[in-house]
């Protein structure tokens, strides 16, 4: 299943199994708050996401560049 996430003004579509809410909600926020206070390599990732996959509780967020994919938890 695929859904769209809006992320610093970009189109970020998610992949994952089944449709959580909880988890898209908790998703976006740990974005969001990632963005703010994060460190710099997990902002360079963020600055070149381009899609993310959910994975149970842990998200995959691909960049541009595999050097700069990043696996967080959600919980």
């Amino acid at each position: 299943m695929t859904i769209t996430v809006v992320f610093q003004e970009k189109q970020i579509p998610v992949y994952m199994q089944e449709l959580n809410k909880k988890a898209m909600r908790k998703l976006e926020a740990i974005l969001n708050q990632k963005w703010e206070t994060g460190k710099q390599a997990l902002k360079t990732c963020l600055a070149t996401l381009i899609s993310i996959e959910v994975i149970g509780s842990e998200a995959t967020l691909h960049a541009l560049t595999e050097h700069h994919t990043l696996t967080i938890s959600l919980y």
